[in-house]
């Protein structure tokens, strides 16, 4: 990307008093300076998207819906430059980086297909018949803040972003600094479909000065990021009492069952847990496997991860790209090293592959990991995965829920048994010979996590009217008064109970 089509699209960002220094992950090398807004900058983008809010929300949601259209095809028009930039910024492969893609594409035709008739008023059960009716209205909540992190800066974006904007509410999004510029070229997409631009503004900056200032200022936050920090937005946004939704880490099981063919299940683990460099909140971190099958497992998966190829290009020749930045190596490096003074066995991997470049790392399989271990229910967030042995099946789920997090799980196997262990894993999204795709592709489902994975769901029909506020009105025909004294119930009770009965036989 040209140092001119940087420049363009940062100018959105205005004049600001520091600068920092965005790498590029392939190289190490700065790719350019991103400002950095102060906490008067947020307010100040908060207030102007409230004023442009009103008309987009008096818009006709089949317009909306147009625009969502008109956006899906300059996303498809565009892709290729949109793959370049978020490989730019994160370092992952180009597979990787078409899977976010589309994941926006899947996102714009959905809002645009279900949003018209989901955001229509609609007729209610009236609680007494004939004498009242009452419907539901969908008001927008009005300025939307969305905290994006930089694993997954296209797909994540545009999954909170367009149903929010589909609502009728205007957008402040706050990008992660590595990932700036997807957001901004997003942006500068929906604004060439026609929308107006300061419906959806991007801020820049640390989450202490950037983040706490967007959730201070509006008027519903959608954050996806680590458990920690999501526990400090969800509270930030409490004392508001202002409505959020939180998509946070997970530590996510796959079990595979006897029944499984080992060559079909490590190939299903690795699609799982390598993609993006095992960057994923979804990623599959730790498998379960049949005592009695385990070492064989270990000597099929061996050979086909030590097949990958690792490395950079702008097209699909590769498997795996690199580690998003210094920060990433150091506490992928951290995990593994821990387990294995404590007695952990590295299958294959477990090491940087400094020859490539500065942040890659060998896809990693870990054995013995035991529960003294940072690795046993940390988070690695890297390319590794440990495996377990388990003797029953009772014994495998019970491992699998063994954990704070429930974010995502994986079932490998006979797909009628795997039906019946996934509805017992205690996980917002569970797939059944798959390792994350068949949940997270699904744009009509709800995604989201249990436990301390997270608060509310992202997707599907949830995922669109969470950005509103529901508004119940009721009339009354005037036929007869509702009774509100005494002597006006006593002799009203027995025509309302004699309805309840009625009702209760319909």
């Amino acid at each position: 990307m040209s140092d001119t089509s940087i420049a363009n699209l940062i100018k959105h960002l205005g004049t600001t008093a520091t600068n920092v220094a965005v790498i590029n992950p392939k190289t190490g090398n700065a790719i350019y300076e991103l400002p950095q807004q102060s906490a008067d900058q947020v307010a100040a983008a908060v207030k102007a998207a409230r004023l442009a809010q009103p008309a987009w929300a008096q818009t006709p949601a089949k317009a909306r819906a147009a625009w969502l259209y008109a956006l899906h095809d300059l996303i498809l028009e565009e892709q290729d430059k949109l793959m370049d930039i978020v490989q730019l910024e994160t370092g992952k492969a180009r597979a990787h980086a078409f899977e976010e893609v589309a994941g926006g594409l899947g996102a714009a035709r959905y809002y645009a297909k279900v949003g018209p008739n989901a955001l229509k008023s609609k007729k209610t059960v009236a609680g007494v018949p004939v004498l009242t009716k009452t419907w539901v209205n969908h008001i927008p909540v009005g300025v939307v803040g969305v905290i994006t992190p930089w694993n997954y800066p296209l797909a994540l974006c545009l999954l909170d972003v367009l149903p929010a904007l589909m609502a009728g509410n205007a957008v402040v999004q706050k990008s992660d600094n590595q990932t700036t510029l997807t957001a901004l070229f997003s942006r500068h997409l929906a604004i060439r479909a026609g929308l107006d631009p300061a419906l959806w503004t991007v801020v820049a900056g640390d989450g202490a000065t950037v983040g706490n200032a967007l959730t201070d200022n509006a008027d519903y936050i959608a954050f996806t990021g680590s458990s920690k920090t999501g526990a400090q937005v969800g509270a930030r946004a409490a004392a508001r009492l202002i409505p959020f939704s939180l998509e946070l880490g997970g530590k996510n099981p796959m079990i595979i069952l006897d029944s499984a063919k080992l060559d079909f299940a490590a190939e299903t683990l690795i699609g799982g847990a390598f993609g993006s460099a095992g960057q994923l909140c979804v990623s599959i971190e730790r498998v379960y496997v049949p005592n009695h099958l385990k070492d064989e497992f270990l000597v099929v998966l061996k050979e086909k991860v030590e097949s990958l190829k690792l490395g950079h290009s702008n097209d699909f020749s590769m498997d795996i790209g690199t580690l998003t930045g210094a920060n990433q190596l150091a506490r992928v490096q951290g995990f593994v090293a821990d387990a294995t003074a404590k007695g952990a066995n590295v299958i294959t991997g477990g090491h940087p592959l400094a020859n490539l470049g500065p942040y890659y790392y060998a896809p990693t399989v870990v054995t013995g990991v035991t529960s003294d271990m940072n690795m046993f229910d940390g988070e690695v967030f890297g390319p590794v995965v440990a495996v377990y042995g388990y003797d029953n099946i009772k014994e495998a789920i019970a491992l699998a829920n063994y954990t704070t997090e429930g974010l995502n799980a994986s079932v490998v196997g006979n797909k009628r048994e795997a039906a019946r262990v996934a509805a017992q894993i205690m996980a917002g999204t569970v797939n059944i010979n798959e390792g994350f795709r068949a949940t997270f592709a699904s744009l009509d489902s709800p995604m989201g996590g249990m436990k301390q994975s997270g608060h509310g769901r992202r997707n599907g029909i949830d995922g669109l009217l969470k950005y509103t506020e529901a508004q119940t009105i009721g009339i009354h025909n005037g036929l007869l008064n509702f009774p509100w004294q005494g002597k006006q119930y006593n002799r009203m009770a027995p025509l309302l109970n004699l309805l309840s009965k009625i009702l209760r036989r319909l």
